[in-house]
């Protein structure tokens, strides 16, 4: 019986090569074949191997290439043929990533699995926006919410944001309108500060700043589009904005 492979659950970082993991970049650049997200930046997959084998399972809002019981099963008889299998994602694999899920399905099919983590989207896109998610005369608490799901006005996100604290909202352009009020009846302020990172790391990175309230105009007259991500609370208005023009025109150079 032929031995299965290995399935290589990798995370892509926020988009820029330089920012992969030297285990990411080894594992792409020797991978024979590769199962990759639609966010991952095609400058990161052009690094691979000449003869490899790439397979897209991109997600986009309501549209999905291939639903996740089958990008299971892709994987699992995949390796089960005995072909290593690198399963490149955006950011980092267990953070919005389903990377939680890939790898229970394939250890519950004994498929081995190693997990490679990656430079969360929020990591990078603040650090490229020079905002700091925690601070300590801003924030000493930071958490991490999708904003696109089932039941989003159901959700409990009392205390997450507010005084002291960071909030940084995955997946929300679409519902930025239900997540402003959401979090306007729960008593955050309207005049709270509010960052939105557009291609966060990226050469087209866009920062745009608002308040909360604003936030349903401001994503809707600039076209916001992701991926994005919205961080809210008072770190966001520490970044210097001249010094984040200057990184923008240079990476555009």
């Amino acid at each position: 019986m032929e031995q299965a492979g290995t399935v290589y659950l990798v995370g892509a970082g926020p988009g820029d090569p330089d920012l992969l993991t030297l285990r990411a970049a080894r594992l792409l650049m020797e991978a024979r074949l590769i199962v990759h997200d639609g966010l991952v930046d095609p400058k990161i997959l052009s690094m691979a191997r000449a003869d490899a084998r790439l397979i897209s399972v991109a997600k986009r809002r309501s549209k999905h290439t291939l639903p996740q019981e089958e990008i299971n099963a892709l994987l699992i008889r995949e390796a089960r043929a005995g072909r290593d299998v690198l399963r490149l994602k955006g950011g980092d694999p267990l953070i919005f990533g389903r990377g939680g899920e890939e790898a229970e399905s394939l250890r519950a099919h004994g498929v081995k699995v190693e997990i490679v983590p990656g430079i969360s989207a929020a990591n990078g896109a603040a650090a490229a926006a020079q905002i700091a998610l925690t601070h300590r005369d801003h924030a000493s608490i930071v958490s991490f919410v999708a904003g696109q799901c089932k039941g989003l006005s159901d959700q409990n996100w009392v205390g997450l944001a507010g005084k002291g604290r960071t909030l940084v909202i995955y997946m929300g352009v679409k519902t930025a309108p239900l997540i402003a009020e959401k979090l306007m009846e729960d008593g955050l302020s309207p005049d709270m500060p509010v960052a939105v990172i557009e291609n966060g790391a990226r050469p087209e990175m866009r920062v745009l700043r608002s308040s909360l309230a604003g936030l349903p105009d401001m994503v809707s007259a600039e076209k916001v589009k992701s991926p994005a991500l919205i961080v809210i609370g008072d770190v966001t208005a520490q970044a210097d904005d001249a010094a984040l023009n200057h990184i923008a025109l240079e990476a555009q150079k």
